[in-house]
């Protein structure tokens, strides 16, 4: 579940400027501040159904950012060729993201 959080985090925020006020706050609100949806409901006064929904939204549309764009799996091989010291394994890698 760790796994999950940290990965939509760099989804937000990679896609979190593409979110409406509300889905960023709510994202923010519960998978940055570790907030419970009942806590998010109580804080504004609405439903829990209602907080659901917004956070299903959220994450369907960076999911669906990433699934078109795959930035977050760009970011990921960046990050690994700055790891690499041979010069032709950072082609291989430069080869991997031009494809």
């Amino acid at each position: 579940m760790m796994e999950n959080r940290e990965y939509y985090n760099t989804l937000f925020d990679i896609y979190g400027d593409l979110l409406t006020d509300i889905e960023k706050e709510t994202f923010k609100n519960y998978y940055g501040e570790d907030l419970t949806i009942q806590e998010i409901a109580d804080n504004r006064g609405i439903s829990k159904a209602s907080v659901s929904k917004t956070i299903k939204e959220a994450l369907n549309k960076v999911n669906y950012y990433e699934e078109k764009l795959h930035l977050v799996e760009l970011q990921k091989k960046l990050k690994e060729l700055l790891q690499v010291d041979k010069l032709e394994e950072a082609k291989n890698i430069v080869r991997s993201i031009l494809n």
